[in-house]
């Protein structure tokens, strides 16, 4: 965990800071960005996904890069900080549709596989921004859980 300035989140990775940290990952498509955040504690992760379930997948040594075990060990992490599970609030960006195979549908299922892993732990999805056809940047800023949104041609959002 590091405490100062910004820290810059790659596909299939995590972060966890305290306030007034900033975490940031760019280049979300069909990837999920979930993070956490407890806002008496003032600390808050990220991680960036890029596939739906570490089951169904055959080498299982990079748990960030699927949405199921990433949720669990970032949450794992910030219990380890002192958190309780039931301060968590999460948000939910990304899971656009980006390619052309419609059978695929990575962002869909990405989205379903953050919303029921998150039931399953109990933590309440506050605000997302999902879906839709185009990428974004995302920023959390540890200060305030606030998550900055940006798109191409379109205009910033917090939420």
């Amino acid at each position: 965990m590091t405490n100062s300035g910004v820290i810059i989140v790659g596909i299939g990775a995590c972060a966890l800071a305290r306030s007034p940290v900033k975490i940031k990952t760019f280049g979300l498509g069909s990837c999920v960005v979930i993070t956490l955040y407890d806002r008496q504690e003032r600390i808050g992760g990220l991680v960036h996904t890029m596939l739906p379930s570490i089951s169904d997948a055959r080498i299982k040594d990079k748990p960030f890069k699927y949405t199921d075990s990433g949720i669990e060990h970032l949450a794992t992490e910030i219990l380890r900080e002192g958190s309780p599970r039931k301060r968590f609030e999460a948000k939910l960006v990304g899971g656009a549709h980006m390619f052309e195979n419609r059978n695929l549908n990575i962002g869909e299922r990405n989205i379903k596989y953050a919303k029921n892993t998150l039931e399953k732990f109990e933590i309440p999805i506050i605000s997302e921004d999902t879906g839709k056809n185009y990428g974004r940047t995302i920023t959390l800023d540890t200060s305030t859980g606030d998550l900055l949104i940006r798109t191409i041609l379109r205009a910033d959002k917090i939420i």
